[in-house]
């Protein structure tokens, strides 16, 4: 089946620019429901790098790029949310709308939309036409995933379904880079405002889901639209992946297999990276004069950022094999799985999305909740996403079990201790955000259940570019953070640690401006097993969570019995077990991250939820982590 463009031919044309000289054509919105190609196509008209993932709930604002290829530089392409409807039911649909009608401050009203829609589930996709056609721009109607159709046994008649609904209609795969001819020639009869030659077309009355549903049901009908059928393939593994036990224990398997390959492979990837950053920082101190300078830089500088920087290949790996799960459409039934447990706490499987995003990071996992309808759900949502465990906690979740958990194995060496290790803090945050999303809907937050929707992808093979381009620019952003927020902070703790100055000379560490801060707060975390240098490592991990490993780089590279030890021989010689154990149980539960309350309050408009939400965590982390202690000292 070819990709072509049901354009008919021009009746008139008019200048293509007004009087003063400035084009008519400047903006384009990009509207579709979720998961149906729109951050693929994006991507491919503006030549950037929006997230693709094969699951919905991805794009979460509105996104804007300048397209290329198309003879002109200046328009600018908006790619809106994935919504289902135009009704202002969530956050993603009234940004839609927003843009849509011009109301979203700073950003223009469009000129003309790309409407594009799944053609393997068109008898719903569809159901948008209806009311992105009432708001009264040019649309193109851009039938995705053609390949498929083809594949599948699948027909449409895109000439007929143009006639249906009074608007150009092109049959592309936004993947394959067929068919996009349409779209530069549909944006230049747009400019030139030259008259398709469709006629307008009877809508349903309001556009209630309803009077869609039938509508689109009709105009598939009469364009002899024939449903492509389920590949074998994709039958035979939702009879595995998604049965009501053996789907589970799948699932389960998976993420054990993930945590044993980052630390089995990761651990000398990262042992490796230390030694050569070492190195480097070794010879490049022997280049600088034996001053102050070569203090500053080697043990203000080198020693937070490196100690930060070995974990570099473990947050890869794990951002690797997330993107085969996310790519492969498994993680969208995944979804459907947690959605059983989702219900037994007050929650639908659309939190699921959300709260699997946090696992990246918390900040784009609570953008994400704008997908979900309900108010008391969404607020929630919210609430427990910093329980789940972000990238940033990884850092020094490795470091501390590298350190004290021996690399004992099970089942033939297939298991170690040290992975299931990690599976269990994983699993702890996520048990404590289903707790506290049980009582909250058991209490304040008590919400209607909601039914849970979503079409489930066909199963694909992830592509090396896309999940290169997903190393890229999780590793881009991780050097960006040491290199700025970790590089700073961990500067700020050296210098803090040498001052004040005594007759020209810095301060030990013990009489240091630091070291009577650390002390100050040390009676308060003393019961968690935790040193006075721990606490400041604690209170700078408020500004990111991955900075309480370079802030105790610093403070232990200048001190002088640590000096010459790594830093996981260094926090041995400090820390007992349940010191070490309590140490990242706290981290499992607190919400160290300004970021995350700063879009919390962003989100809610409030600043007392995220106050009570920092309050609320912080209280548990200090409890479990003393029960931790307490337990084990208590055990050995």
């Amino acid at each position: 089946m070819s990709c072509h463009t049901s354009v008919a031919e021009p009746i008139e044309e008019t200048p293509a620019s007004t009087p003063g000289g400035s084009p008519r054509l400047r903006t384009v919105a990009l509207v579709g429901p979720p998961n149906c190609g729109k951050s693929t196509l994006f991507n491919r008209l503006t030549g950037m790098r929006q997230k693709v993932a094969n699951y919905p709930g991805v794009t979460v604002e509105h996104h804007s790029g300048k397209m290329k290829g198309i003879g002109r530089n200046d328009l600018t392409l908006i790619d809106l949310p994935g919504i289902y409807t135009l009704a202002t039911y969530s956050e993603d649909a009234r940004v839609a709308v927003d843009v849509l009608t011009g109301k979203m401050p700073g950003v223009p009203k469009p000129d003309c939309i790309l409407l594009i829609l799944d053609v393997t589930h068109l008898n719903r996709q569809l159901m948008l036409a209806a009311p992105v056609f009432s708001m009264g721009l040019p649309t193109l109607v851009l039938l995705n995933m053609a390949d498929q159709l083809e594949a599948r046994g699948g027909k449409i008649d895109p000439l007929g379904l143009a006639r249906e609904l009074g608007h150009p209609v092109a049959l592309i795969s936004a993947a394959q880079g067929k068919g996009l001819d349409a779209i530069p020639e549909f944006l230049l009869r747009a400019s030139l405002k030259l008259d398709s030659g469709l006629r307008p077309v009877q809508l349903p009355v309001l556009q209630s889901a309803a009077s869609c549903r039938s509508w689109a049901t009709q105009v598939t009908g009469r364009t002899r639209y024939q449903t492509p059928a389920a590949s074998l393939w994709t039958r035979r593994l939702d009879s595995l992946l998604l049965h009501r036990i053996f789907g589970p224990i799948f699932f389960l398997a998976v993420v054990v297999a993930v945590f044993q390959v980052v630390f089995t492979l990761g651990q000398p990837l990262s042992d490796g990276m230390g030694t050569v950053l070492t190195n480097a920082g070794a010879r490049a101190a022997l280049l600088l004069p034996d001053n102050w300078l070569r203090v500053m830089l080697r043990d203000g500088l080198w020693n937070g950022v490196q100690s930060v920087l070995v974990f570099l290949p473990q947050i890869l790996l794990l951002f690797l094999f997330i993107g085969v799960l996310e790519d492969s459409g498994y993680l969208a039934r995944a979804a459907l799985i947690a959605d059983r447990v989702m219900r037994s706490i007050g929650l639908n499987g659309k939190a699921f999305i959300p709260l699997l995003s946090a696992y990246a990071c918390a900040v784009p996992a609570i953008m994400a909740t704008r997908t979900i309808e309900n108010k008391r759900e969404r607020v929630a949502t919210i609430l427990i996403a910093p329980f789940m465990t972000c990238s940033a906690r990884l850092p020094i979740y490795t470091l501390i079990i590298a350190a004290f958990i021996p690399d004992h194995r099970f089942l033939g060496g297939v298991l170690g201790l040290r992975a299931l290790t990690m599976l269990g803090l994983y699993g702890i945050g996520f048990l404590a955000a289903l707790l506290t999303a049980k009582m909250l809907n058991s209490s304040v937050m008590k919400a209607s259940h909601a039914p849970f929707i979503l079409e489930l992808p066909q199963y694909r093979w992830p592509t090396f570019k896309s999940l290169g381009f997903r190393l890229y620019d999780r590793g881009k952003l991780f050097l960006q953070k040491a290199g700025t927020v970790i590089l700073g902070v961990t500067f700020l703790v050296w210098v803090f640690s040498v001052l004040p100055i005594h007759g020209g000379q810095f301060s030990d560490l013990s009489q240091s401006i630091i070291a009577h801060l650390g002390r100050a707060i040390e009676p308060v975390l003393r019961p968690l097993g935790f040193n006075w240098k721990i606490g400041v490592g604690l209170l700078s991990s408020v500004v990111a969570r991955e900075v309480i490993v370079g802030t105790l780089g610093t403070l232990y590279g200048v001190d002088p019995a640590t000096h010459a030890l790594g830093l996981q021989a260094a926090l041995r010689h400090d820390l007992a077990l349940g010191g070490a154990i309590a140490l990242v149980v706290f981290f499992a539960f607190a919400m160290q991250c300004t970021s995350t309350l700063i879009v919390v309050r962003r989100e809610t408009n409030s600043w007392k939820l995220p106050a009570l939400q920092f309050a609320y965590m912080t209280t548990v982390a200090y409890v479990a982590a003393l029960l931790a202690n307490q337990l084990i000292t208590h055990l050995l």
